[in-house]
């Protein structure tokens, strides 16, 4: 069994759906994911929402705080998630 890596490099991404929705993620392989998204292999929703396209990212050292960003974006209201793919604070 492969033991599970806390620490590295953790990417939380947003992709933008082919519907103009966005889709909120982590992975320690960004690439590779935006890839599966696209041949969809990836997220249940994205599978149907191809091709997608990578607009923003954020690099962080330790699982946990990409995990807690994931969540914290997911819970956003889509306005506040077009200010941060803009580089705006929100």
């Amino acid at each position: 069994m492969k033991k599970f890596i806390k620490h590295g490099s953790f990417y939380v991404y947003i992709v933008q759906c082919c519907d103009g929705s966005y889709y909120t993620g982590y992975t320690p392989h960004i690439k590779k994911r935006v890839e599966l998204h696209n041949k969809g292999k990836g997220a249940k929703y994205t599978r149907d929402r191809r091709p997608v396209e990578l607009v923003w990212y954020r690099v962080y050292k330790y699982f946990r705080y990409a995990f807690l960003e994931e969540k914290r974006i997911k819970a956003l209201t889509r306005e506040r998630k077009e200010k941060l793919v803009d580089g705006k604070p929100c």
